[in-house]
């Protein structure tokens, strides 16, 4: 995997290469593996991977934009997005 956009197929394929199980299965863990961030990350707000790093949600408030094509002033909704914070062991990689 050196290519810069891996896809779950990619991870699920490196995880059946080092552990033996079969494409399948690996592609079932690596699905519940993520459900397992995401519920945790709207649930609680942060997720902490042990020697990874921590995904913590973070609201973004409404804001005055710009539509593109006619430069017109166009509010842009509040929503929230995920943070990715990797460990110090994740950083002097």
């Amino acid at each position: 995997m050196t290519d810069k956009n891996v896809k779950k197929i990619d991870i699920a394929n490196a995880v059946s290469a080092a552990s033996g199980l079969n494409v399948d299965d690996s592609i079932d863990i690596v699905d519940l593996y993520f459900d397992v961030i995401s519920k945790g990350v709207v649930e609680d707000g942060e997720v902490k991977i042990m020697n990874f790093g921590t995904f913590i949600k973070k609201g973004k408030a409404s804001r005055m934009g710009r539509n593109p094509k006619t430069g017109e002033p166009a509010i842009i909704k509040a929503r929230n997005t995920v943070l990715f914070h990797p460990s110090k062991k994740k950083k002097a990689i």
